[in-house]
């Protein structure tokens, strides 16, 4: 490997003490689903949620984490109610914290080794961002930290000696057809190409007419994957693989132009490397987040993650396209970004954060997410991305930006 480990080959040690960053959300019930199935090998130490209070409460009174994190300072106070209201023999002694101050501070905690960063959007760097810092392991599940700042981020994991595991199933199906001493040395692996699929999301064969009356109902009903809203919106309207494009260039240290699309309608194969000699492995399995995630929680070991067996016979067939990049112009937005550099790719990943709230909101059609995101990218002058507090305000700018993009659009 060259001068970034995304993870070391030393086997893990057991048990492993984690903190959940989005302990709620559909990655961090997943990651709870396999550490309930390994009871002896994994501790939980701190659990983190937006505002689901009642939820984040069920969850400290199953794992008895040291301490519990809101982000949402009132939802803290009404965990703190529900903790202080069960019986004394099911009241854990967790403590609750609650802001970013909190996050961060459970994410750096020494006490634990392996931080699952599954908080969405870029609320999630700063948390991320300090659990690299503190030398954990940190199985990575929230793309727009990369996104955002990716050779900062990337610094700062040299930096600290972090192991970094990819847990989008995509990055994860690269991270295991590749050695690992030569995750980030693609070329000297013999690698030419990565393959990164895409499941096409629910309107892969929507005319572009049809795209601009679909609902947030119909764009969040992901045809393979049980999603939160966000992602199922990013996946319907590609800007999902924009992102992991950006992501695995990061992670794998490589460019846009070494990485092709395939729109896989089964979301079997979930990406695949292609060798100089001709050999293309790829990574398959049932579309359940639980693979990647029992993935980087034991890596190198394998363990049961609770994943039904890949059932070839009934698939009978697969199949792959192109993407439609004039109905789908998200990827060539996240491509454009990439490559523009600077502080571009966290103005992308802003625009789109603020479009696809609107959208959800019912503020904005569908089809102007990418519209709000272009106008976003070309009024919001580039920076070079030197520092963290350069690139926290050009997010803050490109928000403000897009917001007035879309009043502009639903005047």
């Amino acid at each position: 490997m060259s001068s970034v480990s995304l993870a070391s080959s030393a086997a893990a040690s057991v048990p492993r003490t984690l903190t959940v960053l989005g302990a709620t959300g559909s990655i961090g019930m997943s990651t709870l689903d396999v550490v309930r199935r390994h009871p002896g090998r994994f501790r939980v130490y701190a659990l983190t949620a937006g505002s689901r209070a009642r939820e984040l409460a069920a969850l400290c009174q199953e794992f008895r984490p040291a301490f519990a994190v809101m982000a949402d300072p009132d939802a803290a106070a009404e965990l703190r109610h529900l903790l202080a209201a069960l019986p004394a023999a099911e009241r854990p002694a967790t403590e609750v914290l609650s802001g970013e101050r909190g996050l961060c501070a459970v994410a750096a905690d020494p006490a634990a080794d392996t931080v699952m960063a599954a908080i969405v959007g870029a609320a999630g760097l700063s948390p991320t961002l300090a659990a690299v810092r503190a030398g954990k392991r940190v199985l990575l599940a929230n793309k727009e930290a990369l996104v955002m700042s990716g050779r900062l981020f990337m610094d700062a994991v040299v930096a600290s000696g972090a192991e970094l595991l990819p847990i989008d199933s995509e990055h994860n199906a690269i991270f295991q057809c590749l050695p690992p001493e030569r995750v980030r040395n693609l070329p000297g692996a013999g690698v030419t190409r990565i393959l990164l699929t895409a499941s096409g999301g629910p309107f892969r064969e929507h005319s572009a007419e049809q795209l601009r009356s679909v609902s947030p109902a119909e764009a969040c009903r992901h045809p393979n994957w049980s999603m939160g809203q966000k992602i199922s919106v990013d996946s319907a309207t590609l800007m999902n693989k924009g992102l992991e494009m950006i992501e695995a260039c990061w992670l794998f240290n490589t460019t846009p132009d070494r990485i092709e699309v395939h729109v896989h309608p089964e979301s079997i194969i979930h990406s695949m490397v292609e060798y100089v000699d001709g050999s293309v492995l790829a990574q398959l399995g049932s579309p359940d987040m639980r693979t990647p995630i029992a993935n980087g929680l034991a890596w190198p070991e394998r363990i049961d993650a609770g994943v039904a067996p890949l059932d070839l016979f009934s698939l009978g067939r697969m199949h792959f396209e192109r993407p439609d990049h004039e109905r789908f112009p998200c990827l060539r937005l996240a491509a454009l970004a990439f490559e523009t550099g600077g502080t571009a790719p966290a103005v992308l990943n802003a625009a789109n954060e603020v479009a696809v709230e609107a959208f959800l909101e019912g503020r904005l059609g569908f089809a102007d997410i990418p519209v709000v995101i272009e106008q976003t990218l070309a009024k919001t002058p580039v920076l070079p991305a030197d520092d963290f507090a350069t690139i926290f305000a050009k997010d803050a700018e490109a928000r403000r930006r897009a917001r007035e993009q879309i009043e502009r659009l639903t005047v």
